[in-house]
């Protein structure tokens, strides 16, 4: 199978997990998620008083210069830790 369409399929059943994993394993698959989509962040920082997107954009941050084929991989293997 490519890995677009593991990527994709681990996508999929992040969603369906049965426990909702805690915030640091969400924020990481968002920024897993955002690197392996759309790349190196490019945006402003938030404002200072929106925690969550401040968390988010920080999150994303530290992954800058990750290849998107390395995004998808540790995206991946982060849902099947979940899974099991």
């Amino acid at each position: 199978m490519e890995l677009k369409e593991n990527f994709d399929k681990a996508v999929v059943e992040s969603k369906q997990i049965s426990s909702r994993p805690d915030n640091e394993t969400l924020l990481q698959l968002y920024s897993l998620y955002k690197q392996a989509t759309e790349g190196d962040i490019n945006s402003d920082p938030p404002g200072m008083f929106d925690f969550v997107a401040k968390a988010k954009y920080d999150a994303w941050t530290k992954l800058k210069g990750t290849s998107a084929d390395d995004a998808m991989h540790q995206y991946i293997a982060v849902v099947d830790g979940l899974k099991s």
